[in-house]
This record gives C-alpha cells, structure tokens and sequence, in this order.
C-alpha cells in the first residue's frame, strides 16, 4: 500500500500499511532462539554472524589475513556491540523522536493518520528492543564475551548534539534525528541480510527489515509534509543539523573496536592500523554519503535541495556532489 501523500477523499494516508497484519510485532511469533551449540558451530562451516562487506574493517589485509575463527569471533563482536546499540536507537533515540508527532511537540498540526501510525511505530521499536537485546544475550554467552557498558559513541553524540539545542527548538531536532535514523537503518538492514547469515541471525535481521522499510517510508513522508511547514531560520537550521546527524551515523567507535580486535588477538600495533584506515577523513565521508542514499532522496523530494544555501552546505560537506 502506498503511503505518500495528504489525507483526502476517505484514502489513508501516512500509514504503516496494514500495520495489523503486517508489522512483526503483530503476526511473527518468532521466539529469536539460537540453535545448540553444535548446530551454530555447523552452520558456521558456511555462514557467518555479520556480513563481511558491511563490516568495514573486514576489507582491512590484517583482518582478511586472519583465521576463520578469528573472523567468525570478531563478526560475532560487531553483531552484539550493533544488536546492543539498536536497542538503544530504537528506545531511547527513535521512540522519543516519534513522542514529538504523538504529543504535538512540534507546534504544527499533524494528520490524524499520521498521528495513529506514530503509535504503531512506536510499538513496532519497542518489540525491536526487545529481540535485538534478547539475541545479544544469546550471542554474547555462547562466545562468553565480557560486558561492554560504555554507551555507543553515536548514541553519545546524538546526545550531545540534542543537549545542545534550546528547549524551543529540540523537539524539531528529536525529529530530524529519527528521520535520519529510520531512513539509514532501513538501507543498511537490507545491506545485511543479502549475505549467508546464521539462521536465527538471518530471520531477525529479514522481519525487522520489514517493519523497517514501512518506518523509512513513514519518516520520509512525515518530512515531506513537515519541511514546507518550517520558518525559513527554522529550515536553516535544520540544514546545518541534518548534516551533523547524518556524520554522527558514519561514525566508529574506535574504543569499542580496539577492545575488539583485542579480544580476538589481533596485536595492539595492528588494530591501530586498521582504526586509523576507518577513521580517515576520507573513509568517513564516503560511509555518510553511501549511507545516507535514503536520506537525501526524501529530502529531495521536499524540495530541500531547492535552497541554494542548502546545497551549498551538503555540497561542502561532502554528501552531495557541488
């Protein structure tokens, strides 16, 4: 069901699209279980935890020079480290972005359509959490891994750039987060599960892509609807955050990472070498832009773009071409 355009003639609009039957939390009775021991080591023989191609410093020679097993630990490491940070982008990032339009937070009347499918949403990232905690749990038990309490370094930014804000204009901002949010997290979901996962890493990863491209679409059009309904200080603003947000998701967390490749052996010498090559200017820039592909369609199909000041912005900070 198409969800773009305005409530008109009885047609539903702004919708998670026959949300009831469709959304995971609704109809998938899936319980997440890994499989014995023995059936996830089996499985290993030809599949993996993460795939390699999303996991950038698998391209690095140290790590494809590394064993099978040090791979397979290290690709183990990244899926709890991006299960743990999900958990808390969908609970305490997205789901608070969504309170905005339930509660009217922005000051600009909303759909009721529109409204109604923020409630759904909002579920729908609660059951996230849920199962994306849940399989870290198993995961992290079954390699026994030591806890990692340190917040994610993109969570902490996010934070940050938010607490920056006034109390006026933060709720605009809480929204442009979970816009960007959604609209990459739907990209790099169906980059994942196009490789040969573990089975039970495979069927979380397919059914909250699911729920997750209905979300991308939603934010997309919420935006659309909202950005013409900006003051012109209020759009140039946003202007200047969207780019920061959209940094803050190209980010490594090189803390994390170094504690990583430590614990699967590689030397301190050569997790040194393979952050820096990560976290290169250049690096960055190309991981925003690629992406970001989502992001900035919606935002052309606002007419953002339209702003000469605000090409000029994204044209200079690399995510779009001058």
């Amino acid at each position: 069901m198409s969800t773009v355009g305005a409530e008109s003639g009885g047609s539903r609009r702004y919708t998670l699209g026959d949300w009831n039957n469709r959304s995971s939390v609704r109809n998938k009775k899936t319980l997440y279980a890994l499989p014995p021991a023995a059936e996830v080591q089996l499985q290993l023989r030809t599949k993996g935890w993460f795939p390699p191609s999303f996991i950038h410093y698998f391209a690095h020679p140290t790590i494809e020079q590394a064993s099978e097993q040090t791979r397979h630990r290290l690709a183990a490491n990244h899926l709890v480290y991006f299960l743990n940070y999900t958990t808390i982008l969908e609970h305490k990032i997205v789901n608070r972005a969504v309170e905005t339009l339930i509660h009217d937070e922005l000051r600009i009347e909303l759909p009721h359509a529109m409204k109604i499918a923020a409630l759904q949403l909002y579920t729908d990232e609660g059951y996230h959490a849920l199962f994306s905690y849940e399989l870290a749990e198993q995961v992290a038990r079954f390699y026994q891994m030591p806890p990692w309490d340190v917040p994610p370094k993109r969570i902490r930014l996010l934070l940050d750039l938010l607490d920056t804000a006034s109390d006026e204009s933060r709720p605009l901002l809480w929204f442009l987060v979970g816009f960007v949010s959604e609209t990459i997290i739907a990209k790099e979901l169906l980059d994942l599960t196009g490789d040969t996962l573990v089975s039970t890493v495979y069927q979380m990863f397919r059914e909250h892509l699911e729920d997750e491209a209905r979300h991308s679409r939603y934010f997309s059009e919420v935006f659309q609807y909202l950005w013409p309904r900006l003051s012109s200080t209020q759009q140039l603003a946003s202007a200047s955050h969207l780019i920061d947000i959209i940094l803050v998701f190209s980010e490594v967390d090189e803390q994390w990472l170094a504690a990583s490749l430590a614990g699967a052996g590689i030397s301190a010498a050569e997790a040194e070498h393979v952050i820096q090559h990560i976290v290169a200017p250049q690096a960055r820039a190309r991981r925003a832009r690629a992406g970001a592909t989502t992001t900035l369609q919606a935002m052309k199909r606002a007419g953002f773009f339209e702003q000469q000041a605000h090409r000029e912005l994204f044209s200079v900070a690399g995510l779009i071409d001058a």
